[in-house]
């Protein structure tokens, strides 16, 4: 499926391009927002390849990963985020996503994992969809909770960033569960 485009009340995500390097540098060059993830921040040609590596992706046969734009709707608005949806196993997906700290705090989190969700169940067909999240990161906690996913447990020493070994806490959501409240 290419491209891909998605909306929701004030986000839209759509494919990756070139000219997004600069405002994706603002989240993958972030320390703060790259507080939890499983990477240290990034340069802006660290984030060009990434950029470039989900360009590639996009257009591959069969398609295992959507890696996509994140920007806020009203007008024409600005690059804001980051959100992935990697394909694997039988019918599952994992999700990931990063936002501008300046927009944190604003539901957008929820918002996007929202769509995510969306477009895994009706636009992919997937059973099964995933995340996992730094034990510590309690927005990420309650953002995943109010989506409607299941705390499953935890993943001990499953990434290594920052010099040291870290735990993951997993969260699913099925294809069948009810709606989050």
């Amino acid at each position: 499926m290419y491209p891909v485009t998605r909306t929701s009340a004030r986000l839209a995500l759509r494919e990756l391009v070139v000219d997004d390097v600069d405002a994706l540098s603002a989240v993958y060059g972030s320390a703060e927002a790259t507080r939890y993830l499983s990477f240290e921040p990034r340069t802006r040609e660290q984030t060009g390849l990434v950029v470039a590596r989900s360009m590639v992706a996009a257009v591959a046969e069969p398609r295992t990963e959507y890696a996509l734009a994140v920007r806020e709707r009203a007008g024409d608005g600005p690059l804001v985020g980051f959100a992935r949806l990697a394909l694997g196993g039988q019918r599952a997906g994992q999700i990931g996503f990063a936002l501008r700290p300046d927009r944190w705090g604003r539901g957008y989190g929820t918002e996007l994992v929202g769509a995510l969700l969306d477009f895994g169940f009706d636009g992919l067909g997937l059973h099964r969809i995933w995340a996992a999240r730094a034990p510590d990161n309690a927005a990420s906690r309650a953002v995943l909770t109010r989506s409607g996913m299941t705390e499953e447990g935890r993943i001990r020493h499953h990434v290594h960033v920052r010099g040291a070994w870290r735990d993951s806490v997993i969260h699913s959501r099925l294809a069948h569960d009810p709606p989050p409240t």
